[in-house]
């Protein structure tokens, strides 16, 4: 696994990047599901800051290949601290595969997808910047679905249609 922290320009706002090697996808997406649950948290020290990271995020997100498709998860991901995160998952049919593990888990799907797509970050990048904006649900949607488009050129409604919030 490799960690890289970004720090917003003019935000106080950090982004906590993991990445995993994708043999451990069955980890990546159980460590997701936790922290999106509360059950993992923890901190990292940045400078002088300590930054919240897993559960200890108000925001979580999941891109790479939706390993929900090949394997299942027998674990129960309830939400232990009544926190409200909100996530975002950029994989294949999100929707219908996390769905069903995040139903007790008091999150916010600001992005998530109902089809096959490519996750990259751009789409991440557009959603996160209307997050940090303040922007509501449906404007971080469509800021994502316009940069999917833009990179994809798959159409703006194409877009719509595949990245959806709830």
């Amino acid at each position: 696994m490799e960690r890289l922290v970004f720090k917003h320009r003019s935000k106080n706002y950090f982004i906590v990047a993991d990445a995993y090697n994708g043999k451990n996808i069955k980890d990546a997406t159980e460590t997701f599901l936790r922290s999106s649950t509360g059950i993992i948290k923890g901190t990292l020290k940045v400078n002088n800051t300590t930054v919240g990271i897993l559960g200890n995020s108000k925001l979580v997100a999941y891109i790479g290949h939706d390993g929900l498709m090949d394997f299942n998860l027998q674990e129960k991901f309830e939400n232990i601290d009544n926190e409200e995160r909100d996530v975002i998952i950029l994989a294949c049919y999100s929707k219908n595969y996390f769905k069903p593990h995040l139903e007790k888990s008091k999150v916010n799907p600001l992005v998530w997808t109902t089809g096959l797509m490519a996750p990259e970050a751009y789409t991440i990048h557009d959603a996160i910047t209307g997050y940090v904006n303040g922007e509501t649900n449906e404007e971080i949607r469509v800021r994502a679905a316009k940069a999917y488009h833009k990179y994809q050129k798959c159409g703006l409604n194409a877009a719509k249609n595949l990245l959806v919030t709830d």
